[in-house]
């Protein structure tokens, strides 16, 4: 089953929603309004890829958030295939963070 481009906006929609429901346990806020996700593509029938990173590569949730960006993308209705990369490249920094991001930690 192929889906549509408007199908494609709607699961991507879905996926950034999910993404917007992980956590760096250290800092309250999503990993989305942290600046961790560099990429997000919906390629038909459903195959989501991520590219991400972490606040640091020796992150204590490197071995356990991008798994669990993964399981939850995995779950949304319409997902036939999940791949997560972690990537270093561009090193992350807090002026990545969002204005929101940044007015809630107050920086």
């Amino acid at each position: 089953m192929d889906i549509t481009p408007i199908d494609a906006s709607i699961l991507e929609s879905k996926v950034y929603e999910v993404l917007k429901s992980c956590y760096d346990p250290e800092i309250p806020v999503n990993i989305h309004e942290l600046g961790l996700i560099y990429e997000v593509q919906v390629t038909p029938p459903g195959s989501i890829y991520v590219k991400m990173t972490l606040t640091s590569p020796a992150c204590p949730v490197a071995g356990t958030l991008p798994p669990e960006v993964e399981r939850k993308i995995a779950g949304i209705p319409g997902v036939s295939d999940v791949k997560v990369e972690v990537t270093w490249e561009p090193p992350w920094t807090p002026e990545m963070m969002s204005e929101a991001a940044k007015l809630q930690l107050n920086i």
